[in-house]
């Protein structure tokens, strides 16, 4: 059975985002995988890479927690909100900190290719919008699913990354949000 971590990279505890992580985590729970979690609001690390690649800044301990958790997994879920069409600040700045070279992929010497480290994991973004899901994507080209899909976890080896648009959110009703966590519910339950 897969190892689920579930990533919630939404600043806000009162959010639609920690309804939707909690529903698929109560799916995942319900079907018996092993499931860890990782809410990237509560951890204490400066999001800035403050020298790039140049020199390495030491790991605060939730990173370090944090980059433990993403090892074990065999499967991530990253649940976040679109925000100027990408990630929110504090998504960006985990990404930015935890995902480095050695770690998650690694240059090779003289070359211009690079190893992908996390090869054997698989992923499911699910991500909520104030717009319908295909002018985000047909209209605006989807950038916060391109920077996380494309040029973060593929890069880094993780195949496939599945996405799921959840919106628009700002119109709707309760009865819409309880068939929007029924449908991440499940996707929980099916581990996907």
């Amino acid at each position: 059975m897969k190892k689920i971590l579930i990533i919630n990279g939404h600043p806000n505890p009162s959010s639609f985002n920690f309804a939707i992580a909690n529903s698929y985590l109560k799916g995942a729970i319900a079907s018996g995988a092993p499931v860890e979690t990782i809410t990237i609001a509560n951890l204490q690390f400066n999001p800035n890479l403050q020298f790039g690649y140049q020199k390495r800044t030491d790991l605060e301990p939730d990173l370090l927690e944090s980059w433990e958790k993403i090892k074990r997994a065999d499967h991530l879920v990253w649940i976040h909100p679109v925000w100027w069409g990408g990630l929110p600040a504090i998504t960006k700045g985990f990404i930015d900190r935890l995902f480095l070279p050695g770690m998650a992929f690694q240059y090779r010497e003289n070359s211009v290719w690079w190893d992908k480290l996390l090869k054997g994991k698989t992923a499911h973004i699910i991500t909520t919008l104030d717009q319908p899901g295909w002018y985000y994507r047909f209209f605006n080209a989807r950038p916060s699913v391109n920077q996380l899909k494309k040029t973060t976890l593929e890069f880094c080896g993780v195949k496939p990354v599945k996405v799921s648009y959840i919106g628009i959110v700002k119109t709707s009703n309760d009865v819409q949000r309880a068939k929007w966590l029924q449908k991440v519910h499940d996707l929980g339950v099916q581990n996907k």
